[in-house]
């Protein structure tokens, strides 16, 4: 109910406000809010060549297109002069996002073909860990820790070691496996939901745990940074690891709160103490590296480990084949019916993804985030709060609506700014340190056609706004 009141809201002033814009004469032109392309520049006049001012008329007239570009400087947009037909058409500054149909059409090609492909792929290995027996040992092996975050959950239920396959892949920088894991643990959890049209007090904490986005290896930003000429590319690694930690301690404290789940438990406080042993010394070993060192390790411990699944997975289903042969099946038909479910559950959650996108797409190029940012902005150095760390901020608002979004004032705020700045710093750990609470829900829940997410959607927004404060201190501090 939350979450469609949002989406109903994002779209209804979205829309609003750009008719607004439009006669009131903000914006000449809705065009591109329909049919404009990301970085495309933005028509905001068209006028009739007599009335632009002689020295543009005249170097209009000389150029061999009939088009010109002034004002190419950092302070001001570049502003292009097209002659055509008798009139002059103005375009200046570039489109933030795609428009409404044009993310309709890259939602299914680059986003929705490439997740069905990952979710393919991963739920054929999952059917096989299901069926040579691997699952269920790992989900006996962790049951003591889990049964106390997850109490509703059976001992040894499979969730288990689904849930647990999906933490170690967003752990270690791997979303193309993170998702069809975490997926896969949703259906599981639904199984055993007294209400599916809500959900129930297991999923809310797993999405919560997921979303908060604790990650050791951040691939990805460390690629960033190193082609925006960052001097240590993964010099943000330990805030990133320290920011995205309280986040995730965050989020089992409020949900657990909210579900009365113990604390003191024995299994619990090991667990949560082996965890973070392994965090200081992975932490430890890293920064014992030279530059070298720690770009080799960081750009191949990734990799290795998910090789390392699926030769595990292949290896031991072929030494348990009898059970695929009790189950009349062989190893490779098993991997290609678990595709076949991956196929069918990327089908499931198109139209949830395609609706948040769109609603998303139209709040962005409508104006209205900008107008927020800004105010935002504005009140926090109003404040006191540094003018770096308010520069960081467009990128702190984006990450919960939208991660390629946020990633592009990433890169933008590290080009301005500088990759070593303050604000380039700051912006890559906020990048870093959640995940994009609106399409996960939107996946997440869509996959399993959970109607009521109760106070999921609270949670996430509360975490990441704990995420944001703890990095602009943890940045501080650090830089």
């Amino acid at each position: 109910m939350v979450l469609s009141r949002f989406w109903l809201a994002i779209f209804i002033s979205s829309i609003a406000f750009i008719v607004i814009s439009l006669f009131t004469g903000n914006t000449y032109t809705i065009d591109y809010v329909l049919n404009g392309k990301k970085d495309e520049p933005i028509l905001i006049s068209e006028k009739y060549i007599e009335q632009i001012p002689a020295f543009i008329r005249d170097s209009i007239k000389k150029a061999p297109d009939n088009t010109i570009i002034i004002n190419r400087d950092e302070a001001n947009a570049d502003t292009t002069y097209v002659y055509k037909n008798k009139t002059v058409k103005i375009f200046s500054g570039v489109q933030k996002s795609d428009g409404l149909l044009p993310t309709c059409k890259s939602t299914l090609v680059d986003l929705i073909l490439p997740l069905i492909a990952y979710l393919a792929f991963f739920c054929g290995l999952m059917e096989l860990l299901i069926i040579s027996g691997a699952s269920g040992k790992l989900a006996k092996g962790l049951s003591p820790v889990f049964v106390k975050v997850f109490p509703s959950i059976p001992k040894n239920h499979p969730s288990i070691s689904y849930m647990t396959l999906n933490f170690a892949a967003n752990f270690l920088g791997l979303d193309s496996a993170a998702t069809p894991f975490g997926l896969k643990a949703m259906e599981s959890l639904q199984e055993i939901n007294p209400d599916k049209d809500k959900a129930s007090d297991a999923q809310i904490m797993f999405m919560c745990l997921h979303a908060s986005g604790l990650t050791l290896i951040a691939t990805s930003i460390i690629g960033y940074r190193a082609a925006a000429g960052a001097t240590n590319p993964a010099d943000v690694m330990l805030p990133c690891i320290i920011t995205s930690f309280i986040g995730t301690i965050a989020a089992f404290l409020i949900v657990g709160i909210k579900q009365k789940i113990n604390f003191k438990s024995a299994s619990l406080v090991v667990g949560l103490m082996v965890m973070i042993a392994a965090i200081v010394g992975l932490l430890f070993y890293v920064n014992s590296l030279d530059l070298i060192g720690k770009n080799f390790f960081t750009s191949n411990l990734s990799g290795l480990i998910l090789f390392a699944i699926i030769g595990f997975t292949l290896v031991f289903s072929l030494r348990h084949e009898k059970k695929f042969i009790d189950a009349e099946t062989t190893v490779f038909d098993a991997f290609v019916v678990g595709a076949n479910n991956g196929v069918k559950t990327g089908v499931t959650i198109f139209p949830y993804v395609l609706g948040m996108l769109v609603a998303i797409s139209l709040f962005r190029n409508s104006g209205l985030f900008e107008i927020i940012s800004h105010w935002i902005a504005f009140i926090f150095s109003n404040m006191g709060v540094s003018k770096e760390i308010t520069d960081a901020l467009p990128v702190a608002m984006l990450r919960p609506f939208s991660s390629a979004g946020s990633r592009g004032f990433l890169i933008d705020s590290m080009n301005t700014f500088g990759a070593d700045s303050l604000t380039g710093r700051l912006s890559s750990i906020f990048q870093c340190s959640a995940e994009s609470t609106f399409y996960v829900i939107a996946v997440y829940f869509g996959s399993v056609n959970i109607k009521n997410t109760r106070y999921a959607l609270g949670t996430m927004l509360l975490v990441d706004v704990i995420c944001v404060i703890t990095a602009i201190f943890v940045a501080s501090w650090f830089f």
